[in-house]
């Protein structure tokens, strides 16, 4: 029997994890699926024929130690999605790689440091009386803030100081996020699986399902559609799965806030027919008679 390992976690907390929606369907196509700790030492990696990173949702907490375990995996069996698109997708800077092939991102500044004296250069580098200050490596909406122009000198000092170990990026608020919501695509070696739109509720802006925001699958339009096959075709290599989050701007036209590669919720419970996609993508990719 072919052997499939998830990446994921130590503790769920209150994480909303659907990896298993996935597990039926591959065992129906012969593989026996293992859900493990990045974390863990007992089982040899190379037990498996490959191991998928899905809910690895703390690996920010310790990156070096990460990329090592990462690194031992791709040297026994198979990793997906592979070490070179999870090195390249870890740093939000990525968006800057994105921007250069005329895909169109959020607004974004890249400073080496945030202090209180510098959020008036921000919001006129920016054009705008809002912003998102949150980290270049990070995930889940984790020291992600709102900031305003009115906003006092103490919460920026607190804000600040979140942000002095680690690279913040600052990004222009906007607002649709709130007037609609932010779309998700999500795509299985390349092709498109389904799309959900996530939308923050009460005062949080925050469009992850663990903040509060209703999920709700939808149908793109063709426009959206367009835009995310335009991302994924900026790809060196086909992923096994993608996540493209795409929010709109004042013209009304789709624009990336983030394009995720690592560990992306895939939400398949939205979409009856989406764990088979997986299933299917995972095999079509893996088989063992492809080794």
């Amino acid at each position: 029997m072919k052997q499939c390992a998830f990446l994921t976690l130590d503790e769920r907390g209150d994480c909303v994890i659907d990896d298993e929606h996935a597990i039926a369907p591959l065992e129906q196509l012969g593989w026996q699926v293992s859900t493990l700790s990045w974390r863990q030492t007992g089982t040899p990696w190379s037990d498996f024929d490959v191991v998928v990173v899905r809910s690895t949702w703390d690996y920010w907490d310790d990156i070096p130690a990460f990329l090592e375990t990462l690194r031992q995996i791709d040297s026994t069996t198979r990793l997906a999605n592979p070490l070179d698109i999870i090195h390249w997708n870890l740093e939000k800077t990525y968006m800057l790689d994105l921007e250069g092939k005329g895909i169109g991102v959020v607004p974004t500044t890249w400073p080496d440091a945030v202090h209180p004296g510098s959020f008036p250069g921000f919001f006129a580098e920016l054009s705008t009386g809002e912003l998102v200050v949150k980290p270049v490596v990070g995930a889940n909406g984790e020291d992600a803030y709102r900031v305003s122009a009115g906003d006092d000198l103490q919460r920026l000092e607190w804000i600040c100081d979140r942000f002095r170990k680690k690279r913040a990026m600052v990004q222009r608020f906007m607002p649709s996020i709130l007037d609609e919501g932010e779309y998700s695509l999500f795509y299985f070696n390349g092709i498109f699986s389904h799309a959900i739109l996530k939308i923050p509720t009460g005062s949080e802006f925050r469009s992850q399902e663990e903040h509060g925001s209703e999920i709700r699958p939808v149908a793109p339009e063709e426009k959206l559609l367009l835009r995310g096959q335009e991302v994924l075709d900026t790809l060196p290599a086909i992923p096994l799965y993608a996540r493209v989050d795409f929010v709109r701007d004042d013209h009304q036209d789709y624009i990336v806030m983030e394009l995720e590669l690592i560990e992306p919720s895939m939400y398949l419970r939205t979409d009856p027919e989406a764990p088979g996609r997986f299933a299917r993508a995972i095999d079509q990719r893996f088989s063992v008679s492809s080794r």
